[in-house]
């Protein structure tokens, strides 16, 4: 009711026309206003009243010119960064421990043997090429050959460099029975694809890293043909790598870890990954109270040209979280004790909008393939997840380090031959990898744990024979010692104190501050307050209510003249309005057929005028509630 109310008021009002001019109502702002300058333009005499108006203008374009500063300081979302330290007892990271040679050769061996053979003559052939290409008896399985060969350039003419092939006389022009050396030529892998049309050159400045990058692109090939479950059996099981665990003053055992395949440690396993039981605490820092591990690592069974770091690859990471220990591990060699001491840092990140960092990888916009291990969200599964994304776009298949959807299969030389050529494209494009960084997220919040590393030799040379007799029997049941140095590891992990730091961000400017500097600019300059802002919005509302009110008045006039406009001549008359609005029921009736109708032949009957219809507008009565009066008032 009171809505209707104000709507009749309002329609009255625009039908009455504005009460007051611009000028009316800048004079009254200027008088009533509470800051300086206004009152002064018009109290002041005319010379006054200018130099007045120039400096209440000039301030006013200062103040302006900071408020746009300040609101454009605090929309860029600055951060600040505070540290602070706590003390608490905390819980033990996840350890996840991989043998540096993924599978045993003794188990892959039948696998490799064309790979291997292969391999043993590309060396000849690139460390002895004129007795090799003699030695030419020797039958070889081309077929892995034929799809990534290696090839040595020529450069000694650099405008026309020599490709020379390892297994032929000669390519591309060179000349017969022509040969170079390692030394003289750079090693390189010719990757070609549409039938070999087209190829490209990867080179490389050392021929161990190039034969090693080869051999592992085939054993790739080889191995993504295998079904996962036949690959972790040729893995380094569990009760092999891990000869003894003991955590604070409780033993545990093999039987206490998880274990994970991982393409590119074979089988890894993680302890206090808190997938089915709560996280195991620690009761006190210093080393006795931390994880102690003795690993067998079986370094005479590992494959020769897949693997050529011999030790123990570890990581330590949050609960919950897949271990990328390619990326974040840390090389444990063997014969020695390594102890590692354990700092926890804690990084809290602030979320839109002052960073692009995400919760749980719920707003990112890739397919998370880490998904099915039940982990929580990293940005390294992000960025591996969006290379393996564009390598099946672009390749129509997967890489073997990389899960794989459902629905899609991995790359293999038989069924996708130009994958190596597509895949080394991908790798070292760098819009692809942009791509992938612009889309993934940073967590907001994260676990890092810095590590303080020490090594000594172990076991020493007096107690040597008797523990590797103690760790034999207790693996084998037998006295015979087939451990040795170079296949023992030792691990010591704990906590250097109970110290933890926390690195939080904070928002740099706040609405407080936003609004304490606003309103002290203003001050300063204006001497002004809140108040004289709502003033000011005040007058604006005003202006705009008397602008509205004329362009109303406008059209009406407008509409008024377009309909006097529709009288072909002059306006009618009284006269005329009165006979338009004529009765015709009271008109007399014609005369008709009578005895006698030529009684009055020269008289005419004249017509008799009718009563004009009521004007019913005039008679229109408004109820007493709405007619308001002409002051600024309620209705009466």
């Amino acid at each position: 009711m009171h809505i209707k109310k104000y709507l009749l008021k309002c329609l009255h009002r625009l039908q009455k026309g504005p009460g007051y001019t611009y000028k009316e109502l800048l004079v009254w702002y200027c008088n009533n206003t509470n800051t300086h300058g206004p009152k002064r333009i018009i109290c002041e005499g005319p010379k006054k009243k200018a130099m007045w108006f120039l400096i209440t203008l000039l301030f006013t374009s200062l103040v302006c010119w900071e408020w746009g500063v300040f609101i454009k300081t605090y929309l860029s979302w600055e951060v600040s960064v505070s540290l602070s330290i706590g003390f608490k007892t905390m819980d033990f990271p996840a350890v996840t421990i991989c043998n540096a040679s993924p599978f045993q050769y003794s188990k892959v061996k039948h696998l490799l043997k064309d790979l291997d053979e292969l391999m043993e003559a590309v060396l000849e052939r690139i460390l002895a090429p004129e007795q090799s290409y003699g030695n030419a008896s020797k039958a070889l399985n081309s077929t892995i050959w034929n799809y990534t060969p290696l090839v040595l350039i020529d450069e000694q003419n650099p405008h026309h460099p020599v490709v020379l092939d390892l297994f032929g006389d000669n390519h591309n022009g060179s000349a017969p029975g022509r040969t170079c050396t390692a030394q003289a030529c750079k090693v390189a892998m010719r990757l070609c694809s549409l039938n070999g049309t087209v190829c490209t050159f990867r080179n490389f400045t050392s021929a161990t890293r190039a034969v090693t990058e080869w051999y592992l692109l085939q054993a790739t090939n080889i191995f993504s043909q295998v079904p996962n479950q036949e690959l972790v059996e040729m893995g380094y099981p569990a009760e092999r790598l891990i000869l003894a665990c003991l955590f604070g003053p409780e033993p545990c055992s093999y039987r206490n870890f998880t274990s994970i395949f991982h393409p590119d440690y074979g089988n890894c396993y993680i302890f206090n990954w808190g997938m089915t039981e709560k996280a195991l605490p620690s009761a006190n820092p210093g080393a006795e109270f931390g994880l102690k591990l003795i690993l067998d690592i079986g370094q005479d069974d590992y494959v020769p040209f897949l693997t050529s770091t011999a030790g123990a690859r570890l990581m330590l990471h949050e609960q919950r979280s897949y271990p990328f220990i390619k990326d974040e591990g840390i090389y444990a060699m063997s014969g020695t004790e390594t102890s590692i001491g354990v700092l926890v840092d804690k990084l809290e990140r602030k979320g839109e909008p002052y960073s692009q960092c995400t919760m749980n990888g719920s707003d990112v916009p890739v397919r998370n393939l880490y998904s099915d291990y039940n982990t929580t969200y990293s940005i390294q599964a992000c960025i591996r997840s969006c290379f393996q994304d564009h390598m099946i776009r672009n390749c129509s298949c997967g890489h073997y380090l990389y899960p794989l959807p459902r629905g899609q299969r991995y790359c293999n030389n038989r069924e996708f031959p130009d994958w190596a050529y597509c895949y080394s494209h991908l790798r070292m494009s760098v819009a692809q990898r942009e791509t992938c960084i612009n889309m993934c997220k940073e967590s907001c919040n994260d676990t890092q744990y810095k590590m303080t590393i020490s090594m000594a030799d172990w076991p020493s040379e007096a107690s040597e024979d008797w523990i590797f007799h103690v760790l034999s029997q207790e693996r084998d049941q037998s006295t015979n010692i087939t451990l040795s140095r170079k296949g023992i590891v030792k691990l010591n992990i704990y906590f250097q104190e109970f110290n933890y730091r926390t690195i939080e961000e904070s928002a740099a400017n706040n609405i407080v501050w936003l609004l304490s500097n606003l309103g002290g600019q203003f001050g300063f300059w204006m001497g002004g307050s809140v108040l004289c802002l709502i003033e000011f919005g005040e007058i604006l509302i005003d202006f705009v209510w008397i602008t509205i009110i004329k362009l109303v008045a406008f059209a009406k006039s407008l509409r008024q003249r377009r309909a006097q406009a529709c009288y072909a001549g002059p306006p009618p008359t009284v006269a005329e309005l009165v006979e338009a609005h004529t009765n015709f029921s009271f008109e007399p009736d014609v005369a008709g057929p009578g005895p006698d109708p030529g009684t009055y032949p020269d008289e005419q009957t004249l017509p008799i005028p009718g009563t004009p219809p009521p004007n019913y507008d005039s008679l229109r009565l408004q109820p007493l509630d709405i007619i308001e009066s002409d002051s600024e008032g309620d209705a009466v």
